[in-house]
Parts: C-alpha cells; structure tokens; sequence
C-alpha cells in the first residue's frame, strides 16, 4: 500500500513509533558493536502468507505482515467487525496492485502486539478487497521500522533487532557469523517515516532494475516494463499465462510465467529461473520480490546501516512449483573481528518448543516441501497433542500433499479440541464435499462455521459456495447476502459474489428479479465473463424470455464453448421456440460435456 500523500501517516507512524521505541535501551557508541533482540513476532505460513496474531481491543486478530505496506491497515469489513469510528482521510489514496483504493482512518484503543499492550494506535482502512488467508489487515512498516527486521520466515519468525554501540562497519549477519556461512549484502536506500519501503538494485540479464522488498506479496513479480528491458515480452518463447492477480485496487491484473537467464541481487546469482510478470505499473519499482524470496532465505534489513544481509536457505528461490536451479553464494566470510555479537538475537540457536516446530513445519508446507513440514507437525504435536492448531496445520499439509483420509484423521481431532474451529470445519467440508459426501455429511460443519464466524468475515462467500454444492440454496444466498451487505460494491470479488447469488436464487426458482439484477451487475463489471453471461441467460430462461436467453448463451459459448449449462439452456430456449433440431443438437452437445445434465436440471424443476 503506497499512499499518494503521507503527511498525515507520517504523523501518525511517528506516535507508534514512539510508543514502542520508549521501551529500547539507548546505544552508547563508545562500545563495541552488540546487537539484541527487542522484540519478535511468531509468524504462521499459510499460502505463502506471513500471518501474525495481535490483538484489537482484547479481541484476537490475524493480520499479514507486509513489508511493502506503508502503513499498518484494516480492511472495510474488520472495522465493521471490531465496531470501530471511520474519519475520511481527505487528498490521499492508496496506491497498489489493480489500482487506487478509498483511504478512511481509525483509532484502535488499545493494541497488543510483541506481547505489549499499546494505547490509540491508528491504522488506515482501505478499500474494499478482503486480504485474505482470513487476515483482518496488514502490520506495515510504520511496525517494523523501530528497529532493524531481521525476517527468518522459514523459522517462523520476524525478529525486530537493537543494536548498542559502533556497529556502523559491523557485520549485523549474526546467523551467518555464528556458523561461518557465506552471507550477500546489499545496499539499500535510506528509509525515513515518510519513504519506509526497503528498496535496492538488482540485475535482470544484465538489466538493471529497482526491487522492493515485500513479505505481502505472496509470490515475486516484476513489471511488463521492467520484463522488456530484460529482452522478455508475453509474446517470448518459453512465456505461458498466469492468470490474474489483484491487490487492494479493483482491477484484476493479468500475468504471465516467463523464463530469465539470469537474476543477480548482491553476491548471489539464480540462473535459468521463472517469475511471475504483469501489466502493472508500481511507481519507481520494477519487482516485488515477495515472500517466496524471504522463504528462501533468511533477510535481515539493517535500516541503521541502509543495508541487507541474506543467506540462502536450499530450494526453490521463485515460483515455487517449478524446478529450479540453486543459486550460487559468494564465498565464506566468516564472523569476522567487526562482527556483532548476536546476544538475544540468536534464534536459530536457540531449542525450539512445540510452537517453534509448529511453525517452521508451516513454513516448509508453504513451500510444498511435505516431508520436513509433516516431520515438525508432528514433534509439535507430540510434544502438546492438546493443541487444536498443530492439528490443523498438520491435516493442511496432509490435504496439499494429497493424503485425504490422514487430513480428516486430523482436522476431526482439531475440531474435537476446539469444535468452533473455523478453519478446521471449513477444511474438513471441503474434503467431504470433494467426496460427494451426501449433505448430511458436510452441513453440520457448514452450520457450525456460521454459528462462529462473525457477519463480515472473508469467509461467508467459501462458505456460501459451499452451500451452494451439497444444493442448500436457501443457506447459500444467506451467507452470499452476509458477504456482499459487509463489503462495497468496487470489492474485486463482488461481481463473483452477486454472480453466485443469482445462480442460487436461479436454482430455486424464486426472487427471478432480484437474481437479474445480481447477473446484471456481474455482467457490466465483468462484461467479457463467459460464467457471467451464462448465469444471466439461465434468469432469462425461467423468465421465459427466451430470446435474450439465447443472446446470452451465443455470448457466453462464443466465449468458451465447454459450458455444458450454456448449451443445455440454449437448447430448451430454442425448443420453446420451435427450433427443434437446433434444440437436440445443443441438448445433446450438453450432454456430451455432462453426461447426468438432464437429470440435475430436472432436480430444479427445468425440463425440456
């Protein structure tokens, strides 16, 4: 999130800031170069998402931890949530992904994080997208810039560091010192209350270019601009789609995979790799290099010497479901005679506990290494089999690496622990629903989600879905409805939601107008949408106006001629019409595509 104005922010850092530095002892320069931990932050992946829990007003609360935020930021829905006073911000936006978001400002009475309780803090509310992974926000780096951030996601944790005396030509490396381990360093730029992001240079076949270093941003991702520089276009040998991606603006983005030559940052050198690259412009960066990267190493940003240390950690570096070659480190430096003493810092000394295990076998089933993840889920069971968590996490990591029976095995103990388990219930459905288990099966954990989560959470639109497959249409326009009444209407997944809840409505026959108007909405935010149209012509249909079904269905199939609904609905419009052979041809193209079509529509009452 990068406000177009910061006059205000900056204000507003400088007060948590303040807040929390009061709590650090003060360096004497005379000394020789110490460097402590002052506080840490334990960090869950999840989807390649670095999730850290807070607290606002005594109420939990999940929040990613967003290196490239500029501020700290609830979503529109959390705020509702929490019941907290929105105040316009006036003559700024939010500038990110997929464009430019509305800015409110709150005040949260009494904040906890790093296990201390602090009084008003702000945050800015932003937009309308959800942040997913059930975030309720971003800490950014109005959090992280009281000292320097040492990030070791692959051990779970984010470390905020002090250093005392000269450390000014000392190597701040300490993990590497201690271990005699080849490290990289990088100049960054200098970071003040008003530009915190931590950037510097890196080389892209040969290509100079200007990288951020961003934890929110779940994979890495370079601009179109920055892609051509370096010889690579979408229209590039090796170049395959990605799909869309979005952030905090409206507008999805579309990406492509593309193949480089060469990745150079500091001394390290990633040969023959992929990243992800899109149509978006982000001001005077070229590449986010995201949580990927920081998965990949351990990153340690030394804002009071404008540097950052990294080591690499084994594996992937980019796209990490692609085969990659490892990057070369630059030789062993050692722990040198100018080299902090690591003190406090010293984490990956240090013995883990259950929770310790807990996270780095998250980190390792984010980055779909099963095997060590299932290894530490497991100790950290063992060592505190009472904890609904490790459950979870471990029947996650069971449910990626396709073993569905030992993922139940384990959500059904998380839930028996802690039976309003959301996350627990949500992914026990979804397996019994990827079953066809019948609907007496998979209700009950629906039903109970409902009863936990509150109004406005991320997850009423999952759980409408959901609804919507085991046919309970009733209860899946009601949490669709609790979805889009929480959520404004630019959200970049409304066109989705008011889209699903005219298919539903549709399915039961009933409020035929409020359902066009949901399909209508959807079609004009989204008009090039095949499922869009198709949707809107099933209204038509039940309508009986059959000739703007058949427009529809034209556009839709035009679109992508696989939609089985689209052909199946055309040929019944067409049989009300006369068009008899033209109506068995598409019935039968229908069936071809979905052999059981028939019967499933005649289910809702649709019948030729």
């Amino acid at each position: 999130m990068c406000p177009s104005t910061r006059s205000t922010a900056a204000r507003r850092s400088a007060v948590l800031i303040l807040a929390l530095l009061t709590l650090a002892a003060r360096a004497a320069a005379a000394e020789p170069c110490k460097l402590g931990r002052f506080a840490q932050l334990p960090v869950i992946m999840e989807d390649m998402r670095p999730l850290v829990h807070a607290a606002i007003n005594g109420q939990d609360a999940v929040f990613i931890a967003d290196s490239g935020a500029f501020f700290s930021s609830l979503t529109p829905a959390a705020a509702k949530q929490f019941n907290l006073i929105l105040e316009p911000v006036w003559g700024m936006t939010a500038e990110g992904v997929g464009g430019s978001a509305q800015l409110w400002s709150t005040t949260v009475k009494t904040f906890r994080i790093f296990d201390m309780d602090l009084p008003r803090v702000p945050f800015y509310v932003v937009g309308s997208n959800d942040v997913g992974s059930g975030a309720v926000g971003l800490l950014g780096q109005n959090v992280f810039r009281v000292g320097d951030v040492d990030y070791d996601l692959a051990n779970g944790v984010i470390n905020i560091l002090r250093t005392k005396g000269d450390c000014k030509k000392a190597s701040l490396a300490y993990w590497a010192n201690a271990r005699n381990l080849p490290y990289s360093e990088l100049e960054i730029d200098f970071a003040s209350v008003e530009k915190p992001h931590t950037m510097g240079v890196a080389y892209l076949n040969g290509s100079k270019i200007r990288v951020m270093f961003d934890t929110g941003a779940a994979g890495s991702f370079l601009s179109l601009a920055a892609a051509k520089r370096a010889g690579i276009t979408p229209q590039s040998p090796g170049v395959t789609p990605g799909g869309t991606s979005y952030g905090l603006g409206r507008h999805p983005v579309r990406t492509w995979v593309a193949p480089f030559a060469s990745f150079k940052i500091g001394d390290e050198e990633i040969r023959n790799t992929h990243l992800n690259i899109g149509e978006e412009e982000m001001n005077d960066t070229d590449m986010l290099i995201g949580a990927d990267f920081f998965l990949s190493h351990h990153v340690l940003v030394a804002t009071s010497q404008r540097k950052l240390y990294f080591t690499y950690n084994g594996g992937p570096v980019f796209n990490l479901s692609t085969v990659q070659a490892a990057a070369t480190a630059p030789p062993a430096t050692g722990s040198a005679p100018g080299s902090a003493e690591a003190g406090g810092a010293a984490a990956a000394a240090e013995s883990l506990d259950a929770a310790g295990y807990a996270r780095r076998g998250s980190a390792s089933a984010s980055r779909r290494d099963y095997e060590h993840a299932l290894a530490d889920l497991t100790r950290a069971i063992e060592i505190d089999p009472g904890k609904a968590d490790y459950f979870y996490a471990r029947g996650s990591a069971y449910a990626a690496d396709e073993h569905e029976d030992k993922a139940l095995g384990d959500f059904n103990q998380a839930i028996k622990l802690k039976p309003d388990d959301v996350p627990a219930l949500m992914a026990r459905a979804e397996i019994r629903a990827d079953r066809d288990d019948p609907a007496e099966a998979v209700s009950p954990d629906l039903d109970a989600v409902d009863r936990a989560a509150a109004k406005q959470a991320e997850v009423r639109l999952a759980l409408g879905h959901l609804y919507q497959r085991v046919g309970d249409y009733p209860a899946a326009i009601a949490q669709y409805t609790l979805w889009i009444d929480s959520h404004g209407r630019d959200a970049i997944d409304m066109p989705h939601a008011r889209e699903a809840r005219c298919w539903a409505r549709t399915l039961t026959g009933q409020a035929l107008d409020q359902a066009l108007d949901d399909c209508n909405f959807a079609v004009r935010q989204r008009p090039g949408t095949a499922g869009f149209l198709e949707s809107r012509g099933f209204v038509y249909l039940r309508q009986g106006r059959y000739d703007k079904a058949i427009q529809d269905y034209d556009a839709a199939l035009a679109l992508d001629a696989k939609l089985a609904w689209a052909f199946y609905g055309r040929g019944l419009a067409k049989q009300h019409q006369g068009q008899g052979a033209a109506a068995q041809a598409d019935i039968a193209a229908a069936t071809a595509l979905a052999p059981k079509i028939a019967e499933e529509a005649a289910s809702h009452g649709i019948v030729p």
